[in-house]
């Protein structure tokens, strides 16, 4: 009898609920679709939010110099694992944070070795894994589709925040070598902080360009309904970075696909609760990608898209 008192005592013990820690550059709004993808893909998984999982998240609103504050109170409050939400500042700053906490990227940023976030996608090396979406990379495939569907297109404006390391070296290296190759004119325009986009539509307006390109980062996802409303009212035809300007009544978006890369993420925080070690992840990069063009915005700007690149679209919003 004796012997089997510490029993019951132990079978009382509650389980303990993993946590994650979700770290984004934006707010709850503009970063909805991942963070409410990611939740999707962990319950496909069997992880159900308040019942056997609970995540903590954290929204720097845009605002860069709160991240570090923001990585550190995740890792005061002890949270199995960190989800990064936003590009090469947000893992720095995670990676700042701590050295032990298993880090998972969720695709943004800089390519993660470049950076120094990984020692190699095959052997990460440190607490960091996840997955790396190319964004930079794709910058020369996104002019040639956005030419390709509307060919009269010759001088393009290209937004872009220079405090995004990654988007200047794809506005100064990967950008004009396709814009060489498709005889189009770029317009670079910067823009630091929100406040700015009015006064930088103005002046772009005053250049004439036909097409917009937006690039990356937390700022411009952000202001995406201002974004791709000033594309409408000036009658661009715009190429985006994510598929939710798309949504917002942008023209076309060339990506990775977003919906499977949210999966990768849920499996990736699966292994690593489950006890597998972020250095023996491999990082992954896409295996798909999609092409989606917004038919009622190219009516709203009048042009027709090539109907060969309409029958290679993954979706077509009517």
């Amino acid at each position: 009898m004796l012997l089997a008192l510490p029993f019951p005592a132990r079978a009382q013990q509650p389980k303990k609920i993993p946590r994650l820690g979700y770290l984004s550059s934006g707010n709850p709004a503009s970063d909805s679709a991942r963070s409410e993808g990611i939740r999707l893909a962990l319950r496909e998984r069997g992880y159900v939010e308040g019942q056997n999982i609970a995540t903590e998240y954290r929204y720097a609103e845009g605002k860069r110099d709160r991240l570090s504050e923001l990585a550190a109170e995740l890792v005061r409050l002890k949270v199995d694992i960190i989800v990064v939400g936003g590009g090469g500042g947000t893992i720095q700053a995670a990676k700042n944070a701590t050295k032990t906490i298993p880090i998972v990227m969720s695709g943004q940023g800089p390519d993660p070795v470049e950076a120094g976030f990984v020692e190699s996608l095959a052997r990460p090396g440190g607490n960091v894994t996840g997955i790396t979406l190319l964004n930079r990379e794709l910058g020369g495939k996104r002019l040639e589709l956005l030419k390709e569907a509307v060919p009269k297109i010759a001088r393009v404006a290209v937004l872009y925040d220079p405090v995004n390391s990654p988007n200047v070296q794809e506005v100064k290296e990967v950008l004009p070598l396709a814009a060489r190759a498709l005889k189009l004119t770029l317009q670079p325009w910067e823009v630091r902080a929100a406040d700015d986009f009015e006064k930088v539509f103005a002046a772009m307006g005053k250049q004439r360009p036909d097409g917009l390109y937006v690039s990356g980062g937390p700022l411009m996802g952000a202001n995406r309904k201002r974004i791709t409303d000033f594309a409408l009212k000036s009658r661009l035809a715009s190429m985006y970075f994510n598929r939710e300007f798309v949504d917002a009544g942008g023209l076309m978006y060339y990506g990775a696909d977003q919906a499977e890369s949210y999966r990768r993420v849920a499996y990736f925080v699966d292994r690593i609760l489950k006890g597998a070690k972020p250095t023996d992840l491999p990082v992954e990069q896409p295996m798909r990608f999609e092409l989606i063009v917004n038919l009622k915005t190219a009516k709203q700007i009048g042009v027709t898209i090539d109907p060969n690149l309409l029958a290679r679209a993954n979706k077509l919003i009517k």
